[in-house]
Protein backbone atom coordinates (compact mmCIF):
# COMPACT_ATOMS: atom_id res chain seq x y z
CA UNK A 1 0.00 0.00 0.00
CA UNK A 2 2.86 2.38 0.81
CA UNK A 3 4.37 1.71 -2.62
CA UNK A 4 1.03 2.47 -4.25
CA UNK A 5 0.70 5.79 -2.43
CA UNK A 6 4.32 6.62 -3.22
CA UNK A 7 3.75 5.90 -6.92
CA UNK A 8 1.03 8.54 -6.97
CA UNK A 9 3.14 11.08 -5.11
CA UNK A 10 1.19 10.85 -1.87
CA UNK A 11 2.86 12.72 0.98
CA UNK A 12 1.27 12.73 4.42
CA UNK A 13 2.67 16.22 4.98
CA UNK A 14 0.23 17.40 2.30
CA UNK A 15 -2.84 15.83 3.89
CA UNK A 16 -4.44 19.22 4.53
CA UNK A 17 -4.10 20.10 0.84
CA UNK A 18 -5.72 16.79 -0.13
CA UNK A 19 -8.58 17.36 2.31
CA UNK A 20 -9.19 20.91 1.02
CA UNK A 21 -9.24 19.70 -2.58
CA UNK A 22 -11.53 16.78 -1.75
CA UNK A 23 -13.87 18.97 0.29
CA UNK A 24 -15.21 20.69 -2.84
CA UNK A 25 -16.63 17.63 -4.67
CA UNK A 26 -17.62 15.87 -1.44
CA UNK A 27 -19.40 18.68 0.42
CA UNK A 28 -20.95 20.24 -2.69
CA UNK A 29 -22.29 16.85 -3.79
CA UNK A 30 -23.88 16.35 -0.38
CA UNK A 31 -25.42 19.80 -0.70
CA UNK A 32 -26.89 19.12 -4.14
CA UNK A 33 -28.20 15.69 -3.11
CA UNK A 34 -29.61 16.54 0.31
CA UNK A 35 -29.38 20.26 1.00
CA UNK A 36 -31.43 21.95 -1.67
CA UNK A 37 -34.94 23.24 -1.06
CA UNK A 38 -36.51 20.40 -3.05
CA UNK A 39 -35.37 17.99 -0.34
CA UNK A 40 -37.13 19.90 2.43
CA UNK A 41 -40.58 18.33 2.12
CA UNK A 42 -39.02 14.89 1.67
CA UNK A 43 -37.30 15.26 5.03
CA UNK A 44 -40.06 17.21 6.77
CA UNK A 45 -43.16 15.64 5.23
CA UNK A 46 -45.47 17.44 7.64
CA UNK A 47 -44.75 20.68 5.75
CA UNK A 48 -45.84 19.34 2.35
CA UNK A 49 -49.22 21.07 2.43
CA UNK A 50 -48.01 24.11 4.36
CA UNK A 51 -48.52 27.30 2.28
CA UNK A 52 -45.11 28.51 3.48
CA UNK A 53 -43.28 25.30 2.52
CA UNK A 54 -41.52 27.14 -0.34
CA UNK A 55 -40.20 29.73 2.09
CA UNK A 56 -39.19 27.18 4.75
CA UNK A 57 -37.60 25.01 2.09
CA UNK A 58 -35.20 27.73 1.04
CA UNK A 59 -34.37 28.67 4.61
CA UNK A 60 -33.55 24.98 5.08
CA UNK A 61 -31.37 25.18 1.94
CA UNK A 62 -29.42 28.17 3.26
CA UNK A 63 -28.84 26.51 6.64
CA UNK A 64 -27.84 23.20 5.03
CA UNK A 65 -25.31 25.04 2.87
CA UNK A 66 -24.01 26.85 5.94
CA UNK A 67 -23.51 23.60 7.83
CA UNK A 68 -21.90 21.70 4.97
CA UNK A 69 -19.53 24.27 3.46
CA UNK A 70 -19.34 26.64 6.41
CA UNK A 71 -19.26 24.84 9.72
CA UNK A 72 -17.57 21.60 8.63
CA UNK A 73 -14.58 23.31 6.90
CA UNK A 74 -14.41 25.83 9.76
CA UNK A 75 -14.10 23.00 12.29
CA UNK A 76 -11.39 21.37 10.22
CA UNK A 77 -9.55 24.67 9.95
CA UNK A 78 -9.68 25.41 13.68
CA UNK A 79 -9.25 21.88 15.07
CA UNK A 80 -6.85 20.33 12.55
CA UNK A 81 -5.02 22.99 10.53
CA UNK A 82 -4.89 25.38 13.49
CA UNK A 83 -3.71 28.45 11.66
CA UNK A 84 -4.89 31.99 12.45
CA UNK A 85 -8.23 32.81 10.83
CA UNK A 86 -6.56 35.86 9.31
CA UNK A 87 -4.53 33.49 7.14
CA UNK A 88 -7.79 32.42 5.53
CA UNK A 89 -9.09 35.90 4.77
CA UNK A 90 -11.10 36.49 7.94
CA UNK A 91 -9.41 39.80 8.67
CA UNK A 92 -10.15 43.10 6.96
CA UNK A 93 -6.79 43.22 5.19
CA UNK A 94 -6.36 46.24 2.92
CA UNK A 95 -9.64 47.88 3.97
CA UNK A 96 -9.11 51.10 2.03
CA UNK A 97 -8.57 49.38 -1.29
CA UNK A 98 -11.23 46.75 -0.60
CA UNK A 99 -13.99 49.16 0.36
CA UNK A 100 -13.26 51.56 -2.52
CA UNK A 101 -13.18 48.69 -5.01
CA UNK A 102 -16.40 47.18 -3.64
CA UNK A 103 -18.23 50.52 -3.56
CA UNK A 104 -17.25 51.49 -7.10
CA UNK A 105 -18.04 48.00 -8.39
CA UNK A 106 -21.48 47.97 -6.78
CA UNK A 107 -22.50 51.46 -7.95
CA UNK A 108 -20.87 51.58 -11.39
CA UNK A 109 -21.10 47.94 -12.52
CA UNK A 110 -23.35 45.75 -10.35
CA UNK A 111 -26.32 48.10 -9.95
CA UNK A 112 -26.91 48.85 -13.67
CA UNK A 113 -26.03 45.29 -14.68
CA UNK A 114 -28.56 43.74 -12.30
CA UNK A 115 -31.20 46.34 -13.17
CA UNK A 116 -31.16 45.38 -16.84
CA UNK A 117 -30.55 41.66 -16.21
CA UNK A 118 -33.60 41.54 -13.94
CA UNK A 119 -35.76 42.08 -17.04
CA UNK A 120 -34.55 38.87 -18.67
CA UNK A 121 -37.12 36.03 -18.65
CA UNK A 122 -34.70 33.28 -17.66
CA UNK A 123 -33.43 35.25 -14.66
CA UNK A 124 -36.98 36.16 -13.63
CA UNK A 125 -37.89 32.48 -13.79
CA UNK A 126 -34.98 31.60 -11.49
CA UNK A 127 -35.19 34.38 -8.89
CA UNK A 128 -36.20 34.90 -6.24
CA UNK A 129 -35.64 31.23 -5.49
CA UNK A 130 -38.54 31.28 -3.02
CA UNK A 131 -41.40 32.24 -5.37
CA UNK A 132 -43.69 32.94 -2.43
CA UNK A 133 -41.85 36.26 -2.05
CA UNK A 134 -43.59 37.50 -5.19
CA UNK A 135 -46.91 37.53 -3.34
CA UNK A 136 -45.83 37.53 0.32
CA UNK A 137 -43.51 40.53 0.41
CA UNK A 138 -43.64 40.64 4.18
CA UNK A 139 -41.26 37.67 4.15
CA UNK A 140 -38.58 39.42 2.08
CA UNK A 141 -36.53 40.91 4.94
CA UNK A 142 -36.08 37.70 6.94
CA UNK A 143 -35.52 35.70 3.76
CA UNK A 144 -32.76 38.01 2.53
CA UNK A 145 -31.24 38.15 6.01
CA UNK A 146 -31.02 34.35 6.13
CA UNK A 147 -29.70 34.40 2.55
CA UNK A 148 -26.83 36.66 3.59
CA UNK A 149 -26.03 35.17 7.01
CA UNK A 150 -26.16 31.50 6.09
CA UNK A 151 -25.68 31.19 2.34
CA UNK A 152 -23.39 34.01 1.29
CA UNK A 153 -21.21 33.94 4.41
CA UNK A 154 -20.62 30.21 3.95
CA UNK A 155 -20.04 30.67 0.21
CA UNK A 156 -17.31 33.27 0.60
CA UNK A 157 -15.66 31.44 3.50
CA UNK A 158 -15.58 28.14 1.62
CA UNK A 159 -14.55 29.23 -1.88
CA UNK A 160 -12.58 32.41 -1.21
CA UNK A 161 -11.36 31.48 2.28
CA UNK A 162 -10.96 27.76 2.89
CA UNK A 163 -10.12 26.74 -0.69
CA UNK A 164 -8.38 29.84 -2.07
CA UNK A 165 -6.27 30.81 0.93
CA UNK A 166 -5.88 27.18 1.94
CA UNK A 167 -4.30 26.22 -1.39
CA UNK A 168 -2.43 29.31 -2.59
CA UNK A 169 0.85 28.57 -0.79
CA UNK A 170 0.88 24.96 -1.98
CA UNK A 171 -0.31 25.22 -5.59
CA UNK A 172 0.29 28.90 -6.31
CA UNK A 173 -2.07 31.87 -6.31
CA UNK A 174 -3.30 31.52 -9.91
CA UNK A 175 -3.96 27.80 -9.59
CA UNK A 176 -5.81 28.38 -6.32
CA UNK A 177 -7.95 31.07 -7.98
CA UNK A 178 -8.81 28.70 -10.83
CA UNK A 179 -9.61 25.80 -8.49
CA UNK A 180 -12.06 27.84 -6.44
CA UNK A 181 -13.54 29.27 -9.66
CA UNK A 182 -14.08 25.81 -11.16
CA UNK A 183 -15.68 24.57 -7.94
CA UNK A 184 -18.01 27.56 -7.55
CA UNK A 185 -18.95 27.48 -11.24
CA UNK A 186 -20.15 23.88 -10.96
CA UNK A 187 -22.67 24.91 -8.30
CA UNK A 188 -24.22 27.21 -10.91
CA UNK A 189 -24.97 24.40 -13.35
CA UNK A 190 -28.72 24.51 -13.99
CA UNK A 191 -28.88 28.27 -13.52
CA UNK A 192 -29.49 30.66 -16.48
CA UNK A 193 -26.72 30.44 -19.09
CA UNK A 194 -25.59 34.02 -18.49
CA UNK A 195 -25.19 33.35 -14.79
CA UNK A 196 -23.13 30.21 -15.40
CA UNK A 197 -20.77 32.02 -17.76
CA UNK A 198 -20.67 35.05 -15.48
CA UNK A 199 -19.73 32.88 -12.51
CA UNK A 200 -16.43 32.04 -14.21
CA UNK A 201 -15.50 35.68 -14.75
CA UNK A 202 -16.82 36.65 -11.33
CA UNK A 203 -14.98 33.80 -9.62
CA UNK A 204 -11.64 34.84 -11.07
CA UNK A 205 -12.11 38.54 -10.27
CA UNK A 206 -13.29 37.85 -6.72
CA UNK A 207 -10.41 35.45 -6.18
CA UNK A 208 -7.94 38.13 -7.26
CA UNK A 209 -9.70 40.68 -5.04
CA UNK A 210 -9.59 38.37 -2.03
CA UNK A 211 -5.86 37.77 -2.43
CA UNK A 212 -5.15 41.43 -3.18
CA UNK A 213 -6.94 42.60 -0.04
CA UNK A 214 -6.08 39.48 2.01
CA UNK A 215 -9.76 39.29 2.95
CA UNK A 216 -12.97 37.50 1.93
CA UNK A 217 -15.18 40.40 3.08
CA UNK A 218 -14.91 42.62 0.00
CA UNK A 219 -15.96 39.83 -2.39
CA UNK A 220 -18.69 39.16 0.17
CA UNK A 221 -20.00 42.72 -0.07
CA UNK A 222 -20.08 42.59 -3.85
CA UNK A 223 -21.66 39.13 -3.91
CA UNK A 224 -24.48 39.93 -1.49
CA UNK A 225 -25.26 43.14 -3.38
CA UNK A 226 -25.75 41.07 -6.54
CA UNK A 227 -27.98 38.53 -4.84
CA UNK A 228 -30.16 40.97 -2.93
CA UNK A 229 -30.56 43.42 -5.80
CA UNK A 230 -31.50 40.61 -8.18
CA UNK A 231 -34.32 39.52 -5.88
CA UNK A 232 -35.51 43.03 -5.11
CA UNK A 233 -35.51 44.26 -8.71
CA UNK A 234 -37.36 41.19 -9.94
CA UNK A 235 -39.94 41.32 -7.15
CA UNK A 236 -40.72 45.02 -7.49
CA UNK A 237 -40.29 45.39 -11.26
CA UNK A 238 -43.01 42.87 -12.16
Amino acid sequence: MKKLFKAFGFDKKDIDTYIILLSAPLLLTLYVCFGEAKNFTNIFSSYTANPLSDYYGHIYQFIAFFVLVGIIPFLYLTLKIRKPLGDFGFGFGDAKFGLIFALISIIVIILPMIYFSAKMPDLRAEYPMAKILLTRRGLIFQYELAYVIFYYTAWEFFFRGFILFGLKDKVGAMNAILIQTISSCLVHIGKPNGEIIGSIIFGIIMGVLALRTRSIWYPFLIHISMGIMTDIFIIYMR
